[in-house]
């Protein structure tokens, strides 16, 4: 075991581009001068978007890491490529030569220290100081991601043309294809272990926080979506819950399984950067906002092309 030496011996701490994504030209991953714009999220490697690169803004160095010092904190990412991020976002700069390997432990490293934080306590003052192996394992290098078997059996649709023609999307009002609840407020000392699923305003894990010994409140088939803390993360519910009051709910007003609510449940994630802690998205501001979806030849929504988009694509046969 590798003896625990401070961050600060490893890394220099440097604040981000400290930007608001607001304030930026969103645009797709594949346009020109397209850069990613990583924030306080703990999903998709930190980040939330892309954005048009900006000659007057330097961006954050390739090969650093990412952590959030609030919001998710710690949440820590390997970045391959240069980067613009939100506020309370440090980037680190190896002090001296790693391999992407060792990166990406030191990302598993700096997490592990999650727990010692939350929305109140942030790591701004003390990121410097959590104390890391001083190397990095003979053996992490062997867990990589091309070890991982895929199943054998293979998706439906594996050779159906899975293009996604924009041209043929429509908008709709969430409030048209679902009827939206909010969750229930329940606090730590009132809950108990047990079976029942609680679905918390985090951007991971399905959005399970943990599990209580409570009769779940909301059915499954439904999708959940954050309207605080991690704002926009949607998850789609296959069992009985229980859901804070942080998180509403939405029930189908159509045939839904668990791909076109996969689908469905992407497309509100892209929606995350209109909304921040300052503005929530909130039941009725939830209920006339758009999302937009792929139609069929009536207009209305194609929910089985989305359904067959979803099982085309590798590990669909895993769900």
């Amino acid at each position: 075991m590798s003896k625990l030496i401070p961050l600060r011996e490893l890394f220099t701490p440097v604040y981000g581009a400290n930007l608001e994504l607001v304030n930026l030209n969103v645009c797709s991953k594949h346009a020109q001068d397209s850069i990613r714009f990583v924030s306080r999220t703990e999903a998709n490697n930190g980040v939330s978007a892309y954005v048009k690169k900006m000659n007057e803004v330097n961006p954050n160095p390739a090969h650093t890491i990412s952590v959030a010092v609030s919001g998710s904190v710690l949440s820590s990412f390997y970045q391959d490529s240069e980067y613009y991020s939100g506020r309370d976002l440090y980037y680190l700069v190896p002090k001296r030569n790693m391999s992407t390997e060792e990166m990406i432990f030191y990302t598993v490293c700096i997490k592990a220290n999650r727990y010692k934080y939350n929305y109140g306590r942030g790591a701004n003052r003390t990121l410097k100081e959590i104390l890391l192996p001083a190397e990095m394992p003979s053996n992490f290098k062997s867990l990589m991601i091309d070890k991982i078997s895929i199943p054998k059996c293979e998706p439906i649709m594996m050779h159906w043309e899975n293009e996604l023609h924009h041209e043929k999307w429509n908008w709709f009002q969430i409030e048209e294809l679902f009827e939206i609840k909010k969750g229930k407020r329940l606090t730590k000392d009132d809950m108990v272990f047990g079976k029942t699923p609680f679905i918390g305003s985090i951007a991971s894990n399905n959005g399970y926080r943990e599990y209580i010994n409570r009769k779940p409140i909301h059915t499954g088939n439904t999708i959940t979506v954050n309207y605080n803390g991690s704002v926009a993360e949607a998850f789609y519910q296959p069992k009985p819950f229980w859901a804070s009051d942080d998180v509403n709910v939405l029930y189908p007003k159509f045939s839904m399984n668990v791909y076109n609510a996969l689908f469905i449940a992407s497309v509100i994630k892209l929606e995350k950067y209109r909304f921040n802690y300052g503005r929530k998205w909130h039941l009725v501001r939830m209920k006339g906002s758009l999302i937009k979806l792929p139609v069929d030849n009536g207009g209305q929504p194609d929910f089985e092309f989305m359904e067959n988009y979803i099982k085309s694509l590798p590990y669909s046969a895993s769900l």
